[in-house]
């Protein structure tokens, strides 16, 4: 991402009242399946609708597009509000080339379809996300993604409409302008998809996570995105590379091509996938949560051939919890044997959710986040195989917690399955920002044969309770357990290391970081005495057989006082681990420091004598 002369500060918290939504919803979640579920009464009712929204193709196109405006309205500025979204449709088709339906997506909306397969929703029209623009000086304003975070696009079909000679530029593509945890997933687009928001500028982008998708037609437009992973997916080309673009198991991907005038890494075939849970309606009305099979050496989309293998769970095995349940009661259903469903909003916890059956599904819907009271840890999944959570964001609270989700109980103990692996899909973490908030460690893995896909770990360098002893966090991610498979980190500002590998066999498809902007002075960061800063990917003497491709790291130090990291990662068995596509960037001149090595004692300096530019090492050793 940008430094903060380009990001940060800029857009800030925008006031949003916290008024009841101008348009009731007709379509409660979940149907007739609320009685069984134990959600009788009318309060309970009232909230779902209130943050629930869910289409019919038989809805006229102008109520539909009305209630998505108004949402957008509310969300496309609102960065830390407590507003959450879920806008669901169930399978039809939604506009058409004549009259399209154009959705915006801003903060803390999900947009996803209730099909069992992608082509069950189809919408002729766009889900867009755009840039956002500052007060403009004597010109034109700053506009960016770079701050356009928490939204996501599911289990449908775009099909854009013919774009007009002199129509407006915003509807020439389906536009996904938007930087970490953003993801799209189960999505085919007909047309041209553009990662950048090409009609603002400077248009900035800075990272996305696509999986389990397909791009037909025209090649997908990079553009600005400066890095960015996609997995098993099907494209119709790609038109560029910037500092990090990687491909796992993908077919039509650009050729390996790293360090050379391209940034492009290449994995052929991912080692091991399993796809995120959804929520899936059927012919009668009846609801449930689709839970795919894992893949092993998998290229393309799970749907490829026809519908994803896996199960799917009847709705009635579900606690449906709204942020007035206490931690107490949700627990109380979990220790029963009920799989879990999050609906939208901010709830507050006194005591740890505790996930100890296995093969527990914990779904998301429209960006759930969990906030710990007294210091508590938020969420904690004993050493069980097969556990599923997928699409919840965990903020630090205003007390430390020693941790905010914890996998595994302790470090490589109980079963693992490799047929049966637990999976955290687009999870994420935030110290700061929202709220002030203080947690030693974001994430921590003790669990073997664990699937990380699509995780942001954020110590805040922009909102409310930044600064160096404000939001404190140590550590975004730790790995103890064995045979961890992560695609797509985003690790970012942590005051010490801010990811540590110690698990054997492991792999990562993916990093990318910031190291923290703030260090007050060298001696406030450093290591050890002869070693400046921290890594920000510790692969340490246990951690035997480790992979890594695609792995970035930068530096922007804004104290205005010269600060310097050692190396950007540090490989504690060199000779039992691999590294490919490792690279370091120095953002801006308008900080100072910077990082001496990519890798230990290997690669060139990043810092102001060479700014935006790649420092690159092919492999290691």
């Amino acid at each position: 991402m940008r430094p903060t002369a380009d990001r940060a500060g800029r857009l800030g918290r925008r006031s949003v009242p916290a008024a009841a939504l101008a348009l009731a919803v007709a379509w409660l979640l979940i149907a007739g399946a609320l009685n069984s579920a134990g959600l009788t009464s009318a309060s309970r009712q009232a909230a779902l609708s209130r943050n629930v929204y869910i289409f019919k193709p038989g809805m006229p196109q102008s109520r539909i597009q009305a209630e998505v405006d108004s949402i957008a309205s509310r969300q496309a500025g609102n960065q830390f509000g407590p507003q959450r979204y879920a806008l669901l449709f169930e399978p039809g088709t939604y506009g058409s080339a004549a009259h399209p339906l154009f959705l915006q997506v801003g903060y803390y909306t999900a947009v996803a379809g209730l099909g069992r397969s992608p082509g069950d929703v189809v919408i002729n029209g766009a889900a867009d996300s755009f840039n956002q623009c500052g007060s403009p000086p004597a010109g034109a304003g700053d506009c960016t993604a770079l701050n356009n975070f928490w939204r996501s696009l599911s289990n449908l079909t775009i099909t854009l409409p013919p774009v007009r000679a002199g129509g407006p530029c915003r509807r020439t593509a389906e536009f996904w302008a938007t930087s970490e945890a953003s993801p799209v997933r189960r999505v085919e687009v007909n047309g041209l998809t553009s990662l950048t928001d090409y009609c603002s500028k400077p248009g900035y982008s800075s990272g996305g996570f696509i999986a389990d998708s397909k791009f037909s037609g025209r090649p997908v437009l990079n553009g600005s995105q400066q890095q960015f992973l996609i997995r098993n997916s099907t494209l119709g080309g790609w038109s560029n590379s910037v500092w990090n673009q990687v491909f796992s198991g993908d077919v039509g991907a650009p050729a390996q091509k790293f360090g050379t005038g391209a940034q492009y890494t290449n994995v052929a075939a991912s080692p091991v996938t399993d796809e995120a849970p959804f929520l899936q309606t059927g012919a009668g009305g009846d609801y449930s949560v689709f839970v795919p099979a894992a893949r092993r050496n998998s290229v393309g989309p799970s749907w490829a051939a026809g519908r994803t293998p896996g199960t799917a769970i009847p709705i009635q095995r579900f606690f449906i919890a709204t942020p007035g349940d206490s931690a107490e009661a949700i627990n109380a259903a979990l220790a029963q044997g009920k799989d879990l469903i999050l609906t939208p909003g901010v709830y507050t916890l006194d005591q740890t959710i505790e996930i100890t059956h296995p093969n527990s599904v914990v779904l998301g819907l429209g960006f759930p986040t969990l906030v710990p009271a007294k210091g508590v840890v938020s969420m904690r999944v004993a050493s069980v195989p097969g556990v599923k959570l997928s699409g919840v964001i965990f903020d630090a609270g205003p007390v430390a917690s020693p941790v905010l989700l914890q996998v595994g109980s302790r470090p490589g103990r109980g079963p693992a399955a490799a047929q049966d692996p637990t999976l955290l899909a687009d999870v994420f973490f935030r110290i700061g920002g929202a709220t002030p908030g203080r947690a030693t460690a974001s994430l921590v893995v003790n669990s073997s044969q664990v699937i990380l896909d699509d995780i942001w770990a954020w110590r805040a360098d922009h909102g409310n309770g930044v600064g160096w002893s404000d939001n404190v966090g140590d550590t975004g991610l730790t790995v103890n357990g064995d045979a961890v498979t992560a695609y797509g980190l985003f690790v970012e500002h942590y005051e010490k290391y801010e990811a540590i590998w110690n698990g054997t066999n492991g792999t990562d498809i993916f990093f990318e970081n910031e190291m923290p902007y703030d260090p007050p002075s060298q001696a406030a960061w450093r290591a050890g005495p002869t070693r400046d800063g921290y890594p920000a990917f510790l692969i340490t003497q246990r951690a035997a057989g480790f992979r890594g491709y695609g792995m970035g790291s930068y530096s922007f130090f804004d104290r205005g006082v010269p600060i310097v990291a050692t190396s950007a990662f540090e490989t504690a068995h060199p000779s039992g681990s691999e590294l490919h596509d490792l690279l370091t960037i120095f953002l801006s001149t308008a900080g100072s420091g910077g990082i001496d090595h990519v890798v230990n004692a290997t690669g060139g300096s990043a810092t102001a004598a060479n700014p935006d530019a790649a420092v690159d090492v092919l492999r290691y050793p």
